[in-house]
This record gives structure tokens, sequence and C-alpha cells, in this order.
């Protein structure tokens, strides 16, 4: 059963950047470059049918080309931090994109997200954390922010089925102009653990 979620990759450049906070820090596991990424939509463990049904949702997504800036880092979980996060410029652009991709979720039949979307990339998981290291983590780093950089497509991304986490796979690109919809066989993916090297299990909308 694939684990699915929709969202944009991110340039090598920014990946870099956003990898280089990485630090010795107390309980945090931090994500592999490769794997850092904005989600728009996480569905999860969905049935063949529905996955197919929300991949040909997306692919009448239009959208023009955007940029995108990243400003600031921030935690998710208040006094009790989980998530490192680098935070996304307020972007309209980029909210009615991820409108357009709930919209391909619900109607694919995936439940409603219950909880606001936040655009963010996530740096870190935060497992029993000490709340002063991370303080001061932030004290330090927390004025990071890129160069804009311009979003012409978006994509499909599936997990490690039942756990999630990367390497994630992208199973299908849908650019800003409208493109042609090559169907995806499901049933028939091999949903090998050997496609997945690790894990770093993800919490809805904080991936």
């Amino acid at each position: 059963m694939p684990r699915l979620f929709s969202g944009i990759e991110l340039p090598a450049e920014i990946q870099a950047e956003l990898s280089n906070l990485s630090q010795p820090l107390p309980s945090a596991r931090w994500i592999e470059a490769e794997n850092l990424h904005v989600t728009l939509r996480f569905v999860g463990d969905v049935t063949p049918p529905v996955a197919h049904e929300f991949a040909a949702n997306l692919a009448n997504i239009a959208f023009d080309p955007f940029p995108v800036r990243l400003v600031g880092l921030d935690t998710f979980g208040g006094d009790a931090p989980r998530v490192l996060f680098a935070a996304i410029e307020p972007n309209e652009q980029l909210s009615d994109l991820a409108r357009a991709n709930e919209t391909a979720a619900r109607r694919a039949g995936a439940a409603p997200e219950s909880r606001k979307f936040i655009p963010h990339v996530t740096l870190a998981r935060l497992q029993s954390p000490r709340v002063d290291p991370i303080a001061r983590y932030l004290s330090h780093k927390g004025a990071f922010a890129t160069e804009p950089f311009l979003v012409s497509q978006f994509a499909l991304f599936s997990a490690k089925p039942n756990t999630g986490g990367g390497p994630y796979v992208i199973e299908q690109v849908f650019p800003s102009t409208m493109g042609s919809f090559d169907d995806i066989d499901w049933d028939d993916k091999d949903w090998d653990d050997d496609n997945y090297a690790h894990t770093d299990v993800p919490g809805v909308n904080e991936h």
C-alpha cells in the first residue's frame, strides 16, 4: 500500500544551505539534504485506487511559476519541541497551490486535513529534547534566510509504507504548464524496504 504526499523539491543549492545548518544538538535527528522538501499535502497510506485518483487530480492542477524564499528557523511543539524547521516567507501563490492539492486529495477520497497549512521545511526531528540547547541554537541560527528560488513544478512522493520517512521516491512531477498524465500502476509497484534505506517518521503536516 503506497504512503504518499505531494510537495515541492528544493534546488540543490538550497538543500546544501539547509544541510549546513546541522550541528550536534541533543535529541536531534537531522534530515539528509536530498530529502529536504516542502510538503503540500500529506495523504498517508492509501489503496492503489486512491493513489491513482490522487495522482490524476494533481495532474489537472494549473498554476504559474512563482518565487519562494525561506526566512527564519523555528520549532513545532511549544514547550516540548518535536520538529525544527525552516519557515517560508508568506506567499499567496504557495497557499493557492496547497489548497489545490487539498482539493485533489479530498476528491480522491482522503479525509480532510484538520491542521492549518504552515509551509516549512523540516530540518530535524527532536526526541525528548532539552529546551535550553534548542533555544541557544535558534538564537544563533534563527535569522537564517535564502535567496528566492522559482517553483515551476511540484511532485508526488512516496515514503516507506506503513512507517513513512526518507529517502523519498518521486513518483511523478507536475509542471506549471499542463502536461500529459502518465498512469502509474499502483498495484504492480514494488514497495520493498530496499528502496527506503532509513526512516524519519513524519507527523501530519510536519514533514
